[in-house]
């Protein structure tokens, strides 16, 4: 089947069902400072999860764009896609396991055509410890529709995916693994979710290529969640149905929801037994194209994972910028420039004779159904490809020319430290090898554009190394600054960088470290959202705060105005970050190097410690008068705060 009629079958499946068809939300959230991109069909409805009610009911489904900037890395094997539609439909209260399950086999056999020998599905296998038990009325059902297909389906318990490649597969067909693979949270875990969060136990979907052998190097077994490419998730059903409490413990939530995503290339890739997303028909012809121009093979082993990166890069970039992401230096735009420059470079490797924005309508042509809007900008985004490419080109020539004077330095060793680099004999440089500092590297990077893959190439060519782990604590550190930096960008967090926002946000710091102190250490932050007239501040909380409660944070708030204390802030790891207390409530979100902010002469004695990307005043004097004009509730389990500085 083709992507399209994928799509299209199953939201008119579900449409059978009673839900209403929503359409895909943009790919840079609208409302959301803890994340750049849409990367998820459940991101755009968590308020809706959460207890809002949604203007279309509680049957809901859609084709949701997604881009996943982490998985930039992984583009060149034969199942990641930094750009992809997720399938969905969720009950908000409506329906629940009964449902929901027999809906997706039915869809995955009866719509699709697969057959269900190929399908395996995990369940949660339960948590003593919070009172969560084992989900066997998923399994109960999964059992009942195998068997009423004719397939067997033994139960078998793994638990961890280490414990999966000890145990294998012991001719089951229904697997249970612990919290890890089959629990949702926004918080991951159940140890890990604050009070008020919630979650539940999933059952994920998973498609066999019998034609692939298991290879040792993912371990001694094969098992389901197997990274061996044996199998291939095609869906993840979560039911949402428990709630965190203050004391630790997990109660059942009033609104049990059902949250599906299917990834819509992967059931259009088993659809025709492909273990190759590329081979669905939205590549075929770009791919094709490539070939011809080229001269090479999509099944020259040397040569695939680079039609790979320059068909995926493509059309995620394709669709970035239709959405409004123009390729830039930081925020969403620094990611399409990467993403259009890789492209650029594994194309020249491939040596097609041609230009990226040729390719700009044949992809669209597969989409003119589902996203005319983005089709209708087709001029648009050809001429920003065809600019960004043009500029890098250019910077490719000052980058080479640069490169090649620090090569004919002969007298200079670069070493990591910069500044003062070693000098040496010309006697002494033959007898060691050089090597291109990080600093050197990112500095290609940044200033000239230059891919690291593209540095060590040209290093190679002229007998030199790369201090490749240098380069990339210097990426992860500018990444993670860029993503911090687009917060403030965001109707979810600071909307300007004028002083009285500054104060605002600095604001926050305090008044999240005082909620903790009369509240509790449950309290953690939600989100926020300044503006130069006052500040919202979101939190996890179960109860409606006391006038008492609220004169409390007041005063602990404005005690520590005036002591006029310091802002201050420094870069470390995330593991040593972690260790010295810093509040992080974002997940994922931060990259290896992070920045802390706290309050106070020292970081031993500190008020407020937070991971933050900023920016904030300098001394918290400057603040004013702190005072709480209104407390209420956004959602289950979360309160809001409105406050003003006078």
């Amino acid at each position: 089947m083709t992507l399209s009629e994928v799509r299209k079958r199953y939201l008119a499946f579900f449409k059978k069902q009673g839900h209403v068809i929503i359409p895909s939300a943009r790919l840079v959230p609208d409302n959301d400072p803890t994340t750049l991109f849409t990367g998820s069909g459940m991101q755009p409805l968590v308020p809706y999860l959460l207890g809002e009610k949604h203007p279309q009911g509680d049957r809901l489904t859609d084709s949701q764009k997604s881009f996943r900037s982490a998985d930039i890395e992984d583009i060149g094997d034969n199942r990641h896609t930094t750009f992809f539609e997720m399938l969905g439909n969720w009950s908000l209260g409506s329906y629940f396991k009964k449902e929901q399950i027999p809906w997706f086999f039915s869809f995955l056999v009866d719509e699709v055509g697969i057959d269900p020998k190929r399908l395996y599905v995990t369940a949660f296998i339960g948590d003593d410890k919070n009172g969560v038990p084992q989900d066997t009325e998923a399994a109960d059902l999964w059992k009942e529709l195998f068997e009423s297909k004719g397939v067997e389906a033994k139960e078998v318990e793994i638990g961890s995916e280490a414990d999966g490649a000890v145990k294998g597969m012991q001719g089951g067909r229904i697997f249970y693994y612990d919290a890890k693979k089959n629990w949702w949270s926004r918080s991951g875990v159940p140890a890990n979710m604050p009070a008020g969060e919630p979650g539940g136990p999933d059952s994920e979907v998973f498609y066999e290529f019998t034609e692939v052998k298991h290879d040792p190097r993912f371990g001694k077994e094969c098992h389901p969640n197997c990274d061996c490419g044996r199998f291939l998730e095609i869906g993840n059903s979560v039911f949402m149905e428990y709630q965190k409490n203050a004391d630790g413990t997990f109660s059942k939530l009033p609104q049990r929801n059902v949250d599906f995503g299917g990834g819509l290339e992967r059931i259009a890739a088993v659809s025709e037994n492909h273990n190759d997303v590329f081979k669905i028909d939205v590549f075929n012809e770009l791919i094709a194209s490539l070939e011809k121009l080229s001269g090479k093979l999509y099944s020259d082993p040397q040569y695939t994972a680079a039609f790979r990166v320059v068909a995926d890069h493509l059309r995620a970039s394709v669709f970035l910028i239709g959405d409004g992401v123009l390729p830039g230096n930081a925020d969403q735009g620094y990611f399409v420039r990467r993403l259009l420059r890789r492209a650029v470079r594994y194309m020249d490797k491939i040596g097609a004779q041609t230009t990226l924005d040729t390719f700009v309508e044949p992809i669209l042509a597969y989409y003119k159904d589902s996203y005319p809007e983005t089709v209708a900008k087709t001029a648009e985004i050809r001429k920003e490809i065809q600019a960004e490419e043009e500029r890098f080109r250019k910077t490719l020539e000052h980058g080479l020319k640069k490169f090649d004077k620090w090569y004919r330095m002969s007298d200079v060793v670069v070493v990591n430290d910069g500044e003062n680099a070693l000098k040496i004999s010309e006697e002494q440089l033959k007898m060691k090898p050089k090597q291109l500092s990080g600093e050197a590297a990112f500095d290609l990077f940044t200033t000239h554009g230059f891919p690291l893959e593209l540095t060590i190439e040209e290093a190679k060519h002229r007998g030199m190394t790369v201090d490749v782990d240098d380069f990339k604590t210097r990426f992860i550190a500018h990444e993670n600054l860029s993503r911090a930096g687009s917060e403030q960008k965001f109707k979810g967090g600071l909307g300007d960088t004028s002083e009285i926002s500054l104060k605002y946000h600095t604001a926050t710091h305090l008044l999240h470290q005082a909620l903790r102190m009369v509240l509790g250490t449950h309290v953690g932050q939600k989100g926020s959202n300044i503006t130069p007239e006052r500040l919202r501040f979101d939190f996890t909380h179960n109860a409606k705060m006391t006038d008492e409660e609220k004169k409390k944070v007041e005063d602990i708030v404005n005690e520590q105005i005036k002591k006029a204390l310091p802002v201050q802030k420094v870069m470390l790891p995330k593991a040593e970050a972690e260790k010295t207390g810093a509040l992080h409530f974002f997940g994922d979100k931060y990259g290896d190097i992070v920045s802390v902010y706290f309050i106070g002469n020292s970081m031993e004695t500190a008020f407020s410690k937070e991971f933050c990307g900023g920016p904030h005043v300098e001394n918290i004097g400057t603040l004013g008068t702190f005072k709480i004009q209104k407390e209420e509730a956004v959602s289950a389990g979360v309160r809001r705060i409105k406050a003003v500085l006078s």
